[in-house]
């Protein structure tokens, strides 16, 4: 089984220059919910100055419909931005700090050390509060390389990982923040982080910058990881990283899984289909490529029209 966590309302739409409406965020929430994903990132709990696309992420979180099952997930970036997020009821915080310094304080306006001080107070806050039940998660972005910096040490990754497990971080995402991994390294790395974190609590985050975001995929898969982030259509990008194109798209990655017998549980034509309803509602094609080509499936013909052919 691989799972997917659909990042679209999120990591998708945060750089998208047209104001999404409220009710049609939710609206998309709600569809990838019926279409079988079980972990949704539904929005940020960012400054409306920072992220100003996502600035109704309390509205967003309060009017989606809860289906039994899935985990709706909350970026935050600092203790205020999680305490907007439980009032909110999200069941899950991501906390997202840089490996490169110098992305972190381009992304986070502040050093590792500063982030790891706020993952604390977010840590402890969240311990204290009894009718909290939100598990945390920390995303370690830039993991396989860093546009400002090269490559990142892998020796210093894992020594980031300890500390997210330190502070009690029941979740750890490895991020390609823009697209620098190979599957050599993706598949190294991810052995090594499962040598201190289950399979089932391990998410790797891809961006297919330079075409390699599927690859790199199957090679985590291959090494032990079951769990991906992907986005709708492609969507996405890193605001704070030049060249920094969309995620991996999330019906791309279904079929590549529908293809190799991989389970998912993600009911494709669907996704298919509201894939398709993000152009006219962003004003520009998506780097996709199954929502424009279609499943193979659909595109053999019938015994009949061969016979005529």
């Amino acid at each position: 089984m691989l799972i997917v966590q659909e990042v679209a309302p999120r990591d998708g739409l945060q750089i998208e220059p047209v104001w999404v409406p409220t009710e049609t965020k939710v609206a998309l929430i709600d569809a990838l919910s019926a279409a079988g994903f079980t972990r949704i990132e539904g929005g940020s709990f960012v400054s409306p100055r920072a992220i100003p696309a996502l600035r109704d992420g309390d509205e967003v979180f309060r009017a989606i419909q809860r289906r039994p099952g899935v985990i709706y997930v909350a970026l935050v970036p600092n203790l205020k931005g999680a305490q907007r997020a439980l009032d909110a009821g999200a069941d899950e915080l991501n906390l997202v700090m840089s490996a490169s310094q110098t992305h972190n304080r381009a992304n986070m306006r502040m050093t590792r050390d500063q982030s790891l001080a706020g993952f604390r107070d977010i840590a402890m806050a969240v311990g204290d509060a009894p009718s909290a039940a939100a598990s945390l998660n920390g995303t370690l972005a830039t993991a396989f390389g860093c546009p400002f910096e090269g490559r990142i040490d892998e020796d210093l990754v894992m020594l980031i990982v300890e500390q997210y497990l330190e502070l009690g971080m029941q979740g750890i995402t490895l991020a390609d923040t823009t697209g620098m991994a190979n599957p050599r390294q993706v598949a190294r790395m991810v052995r090594r982080v499962l040598e201190r974190v289950p399979a089932p609590a391990l998410t790797l985050h891809f961006h297919n910058t330079r075409g390699l975001g599927l690859a790199n995929v199957l090679a985590a898969y291959d090494a032990g990881a079951r769990r991906f982030d992907a986005s709708l259509g492609g969507l996405g990008g890193c605001p704070f990283a030049p060249g920094a194109s969309g995620n991996i798209c999330t019906e791309d990655l279904v079929n590549m899984c529908e293809e190799m017998a991989i389970p998912t549980g993600i009911d494709l034509p669907a996704l298919i289909a509201l894939s398709r309803t993000l152009p006219p509602l962003l004003g520009h094609e998506l780097p996709g490529q199954v929502a424009k080509a279609g499943r193979n499936r659909d595109l053999h013909p019938a015994p009949q029209d061969l016979i005529a052919a």
